[in-house]
């Protein structure tokens, strides 16, 4: 691609220990792909999680960096492992084991798109796959792991808030067994990812600001929060999954009524969440 891949928002000064990152809300489609592919302009946008980075853009100004996908999901997901090549689509994959992401199309290079719909008409050459994941899947992942680092290196400890959005039908057999229908799901791989101490004051912060929110269910995280949530190690990973229905029209995939109040509601939790950081005290020098 020749566009730059993510885009790094930094706070003027660092404060906090929190990182912030939106793997999937990336919108620019390389012509060639959108030209090559069996799907229109508009279809093709289904799997985004469209202005996600716009809902969580106020985290500079409240000192910790977001870190935003250029590249679209349906390109190269980053959200995948970059070994979950599917070999219904790459010609030379080689299956690895049971991976119900990639036999369903989802793989670090996706087959289809929202509802399983085909993007293309037939293989691509590994060649392809490797240079996606060269120019795009590698340079978000070292900015990431950089933006942790320097976390973690300043404060002690980093926490890395993996944002997302949600198909509203996503929700009805949570709401079916719940009764209301959750507008924020966090995701921490039932504990393993991130300290029950921090998802609780994450979750009170969304609660307390109004929205419905639960855990792990149906999304507990993908492999940014497997990968990166090492609680024993001080560093942890929470995922974010907001409704897209509560602030866009998803069939037009545009902003609804509801984007503005959400956006304004979730500068207020991000400088919340943000806060949570500020409570490690910088490492001392040697």
């Amino acid at each position: 691609m020749s566009k730059p891949v993510f885009h790094l928002m930094r706070p003027d000064q660092l404060m906090s220990s929190v990182v912030f990152a939106s793997p999937h809300s990336g919108c620019d489609y390389p012509e060639a792909f959108v030209r090559d592919s069996l799907l229109d302009g508009q279809a093709i946008r289904s799997s985004e999680d469209a202005f996600v980075d716009l809902l969580f853009d106020g985290a500079p100004e409240f000192g910790a960096p977001l870190l935003a996908a250029r590249a679209p999901r349906a390109y190269v997901d980053l959200n995948r492992s970059p070994d979950e090549l599917d070999p219904a689509l790459i010609r030379g994959a080689r299956r690895i084991g049971q991976n119900p992401r990639v036999a369903s199309g989802l793989g670090v290079i996706p087959r289809v798109v929202a509802n399983g719909r085909a993007i293309y008409a037939g293989k691509l050459p590994m060649i392809e796959a490797e240079r996606r994941l060269k120019e795009t899947w590698y340079p978000y992942h070292e900015a990431l792991q950089s933006l942790l680092n320097a976390a973690h290196a300043q404060f002690g400890e980093a926490i890395l808030i993996d944002c997302h959005s949600m198909p509203h039908e996503a929700m009805d057999g949570v709401a079916r067994s719940r009764g209301q229908s959750p507008e924020i799901v966090l995701g921490d791989r039932f504990g393993a990812a991130a300290s029950g101490e921090i998802v609780d004051r994450i979750e009170a912060a969304f609660a307390g600001a109004g929205l419905v929110v639960a855990r792990n269910a149906p999304f507990a995280g993908a492999y940014v929060t497997q990968a990166y949530g090492r609680p024993s190690r001080r560093q942890h990973a929470i995922q974010v999954e907001i409704d897209r229905a509560i602030y866009m029209d998803e069939k037009r995939i545009e902003p609804n009524a509801g984007f503005d109040p959400l956006r304004a509601l979730l500068r207020k939790v991000t400088a919340e969440i943000v806060s949570i950081g500020f409570e490690q005290m910088p490492l001392a020098a040697e």
